[in-house]
């Protein structure tokens, strides 16, 4: 069950504009194949990147800075209406606004964005640009990511390998190297590829000791795993 959204007078400012400006610019052939792009999963507006972030801009102007019970109730609402478009502005608000607006109490609302009608569209960025500030600003949170990595839903687990990816030198090789080892025989492709993502990101930072733990563990890791890791590898 869907957690309720809190009260917001901002949201309930921002959901009419923003209702009003995506139906308008809604272009069925497009949403047609947008859908068919994503597995005919989600439906879709079809309002391409470009177009829909104009529009969010001006939906937008004149709002205030939100506070934690305004980002929670526009993710909510974003997330309860059913075309895909309203999913990446959520994302998009929360990526500019959740640091240092957010606490570890939002966390609750991002696991629901992270588990509900997941795919790696919406999954990815909230991973890296949501979970990963808001456990950056918070040393109690590694510890809950600690558990994510092994959660039966795989999209939490994948959000656990992915929260570093935009840590560079901030990243703890031992937790990043730690997550892939624990699920390095998981079955799903997109938990194996976000083992090589997760690598291959730190590798730009320390290409030597993502290449040194590779080697190490090449007979734990699929064979996914691994190419993606060194793709861009030094050696």
């Amino acid at each position: 069950m869907a957690p309720t959204p809190p009260a917001s007078a901002l949201a309930d400012t921002v959901l009419p504009r923003l209702t009003r400006a995506y139906a308008a610019a809604a272009d069925p052939e497009r949403a047609a194949s947008a859908a068919a792009y994503m597995r005919d999963a989600f439906p879709f507006l079809g309002i391409m990147t470009p177009a829909r972030r104009k529009l969010s801009r001006e939906v937008l102007a004149g709002t205030p800075r939100p506070d934690q019970a305004d980002c929670t109730a526009i993710a909510l609402r974003c997330w309860a209406l059913p075309e895909r478009e309203y999913r990446y502005f959520a994302v998009d608000y929360l990526r500019r606004h959740v640091a240092g607006n957010c606490s570890a109490g939002f966390l609750p609302t991002v696991r629901h964005l992270i588990t509900t009608d997941s795919w790696w569209d919406t999954v990815d960025p909230l991973a890296a640009h949501v979970v990963g500030p808001l456990v950056a600003a918070d040393p109690a949170l590694p510890a809950l990511m600690d558990r994510w990595i092994e959660d039966d839903d795989l999209w939490a687990a994948r959000t656990a390998l992915l929260h570093q990816l935009a840590y560079k030198s901030a990243t703890d090789p031992d937790r990043l190297f730690g997550y892939c080892l624990r699920q390095a025989a998981h079955p799903d492709f997109f938990i194996r590829k976000a083992i090589g993502w997760a690598l291959r990101e730190y590798a730009y930072t320390d290409p030597d000791a993502v290449y040194g733990f590779v080697e190490s563990a090449r007979d734990r890791l699929s064979p996914l795993s691994v190419r993606e890791a060194l793709k861009h590898a030094p050696r």
